[in-house]
């Protein structure tokens, strides 16, 4: 059953969806109200009337969900990049990551949600504000326990040792290489998101140079369709160019 404080995805008969918590309050939209407290009298997959009887799905949101509407100050990492990030950094259960460039969180968010229930995610992020926000967009999914979030520059070297991965996502990454790589344990990960090509240019020259091995660059595109079975064909718009996404492994140097 749907509690008082939980989240739910309303979802409408014309593909409209609302992410609301339950709670005593009526949410308005221009199909009629709906009275969110008694959502707590039905079960996700329920269905529930405006007062101008449209109908409205009830399923149980996703990270995914969370992610699309994080309150947002900066540009945020698209879910489309998230799922590879985490696989290629290997982030699961009691996992330890370091994040530099927190932006409002949609990554960190993210990487708390895999690394529990044991793991910790330390995210640093030079201005404050950011770094708030972050913090009420993670407290407000229950998510900020798992996060330690620092107001810092990675330039000045990050305080833990072996992690097992770390994720750079700041304008000008060329520094924090090195930073990354005394962080990270034998064998960790390390991932960067880089808006332009002379960027990736610049952080390969780099990892190649502090010993970085496994390099690989790619870049992600989603292509949506039209759900009519009749037309079935692409959306008009894409999400094409995100960023380049690159990562590494770091290794014990002096092999003979």
């Amino acid at each position: 059953m749907i509690r008082k404080g939980d989240f739910v995805l309303l979802v409408g008969e014309d593909g409209k969806e609302f992410l609301l918590k339950v709670e005593d309050r009526v949410f308005g939209t221009h199909k009629g109200n709906i009275d969110l407290s008694a959502l707590t009298q039905l079960d996700y997959g329920d269905c529930v009337k405006t007062t101008k009887g449209v109908r409205y799905w009830i399923v149980r949101p996703t990270l995914y969900d969370f992610i699309k509407r994080v309150k947002r100050q900066t540009q945020i990492i698209y879910p489309k990049d998230i799922g590879y990030i985490m696989l290629k950094l290997g982030v699961g259960p009691g996992k330890r990551v370091v994040e530099c460039g927190t932006g409002s969180g949609a990554l960190t968010m993210a990487f708390s949600y895999y690394v529990r229930p044991f793991g910790r995610v330390y995210t640093y992020e030079a201005r404050e504000e950011f770094s708030r926000l972050a913090r009420t967009n993670l407290r407000k999914v229950g998510l900020d326990e798992w996060v330690v979030f620092k107001v810092a520059r990675g330039e000045d070297g990050f305080d833990e040792r072996d992690v097992d991965a770390a994720f750079i996502d700041v304008k000008y990454p060329e520094p924090l290489v090195k930073s990354a790589w005394d962080a990270l344990r034998s064998g960790g990960s390390i991932g960067f998101l880089l808006p332009t090509a002379n960027q990736v240019s610049s952080v390969l020259k780099v990892v190649d140079e502090v010993g970085f091995v496994g390099v690989e660059v790619v870049e992600i595109l989603v292509r949506r369709y039209k759900t009519n079975p009749e037309r079935l064909r692409p959306d008009d718009m894409m999400v094409a160019h995100t960023g380049f996404l690159l990562f590494g492994r770091k290794v014990r140097r002096g092999c003979g």
